[in-house]
């Protein structure tokens, strides 16, 4: 039995609309990622990302497991968000400015429970 032309369009709609806009990530944005050691260390970042891209970044290492990710203080000119051990940053559209923000990190580094503070410095291309 074969499909409508009808059919097929409507399930090519739904299929568009429940999926909703795709993401501009940007892989290459974390240029230099300087292990932290959850051992109550402060490690800077720095983030290139165009006007209106997305940086989707994760945080574990292989030898460690992470427990929580808070946002310490949030970006003034893009978006953040915490998805599971890793973040989210977008850039505005229209801004070209640097932005920063800082987050908590908190887990166990092979046996050793502890924290490490993450300060991203984020860079317009």
């Amino acid at each position: 039995m074969r499909a409508s032309p009808v059919l097929l369009a409507g399930v090519v709609v739904a299929a568009s609309v429940i999926s909703g806009p795709a993401a501009h990530a940007s892989p290459l944005c974390i240029k230099e990622r300087t292990p932290f050691a959850l051992s109550q260390d402060t490690v800077r970042w720095t983030m290139s990302i165009e006007p209106g891209a997305d940086c989707i970044q994760g945080l574990r290492w292989s030898y460690m497991q992470i427990f929580n990710v808070a946002v310490v203080s949030g970006p003034s000119r893009g978006q953040l968000a915490v998805v599971g051990s890793g973040f989210r940053y977008s850039a505005e559209n229209t801004t070209r400015g640097a932005d920063r923000f800082t987050l908590l990190i908190s887990g166990k580094n092979r046996h050793d429970p502890g924290t490490s503070t993450l300060e991203v410095e984020v860079n317009p291309q």
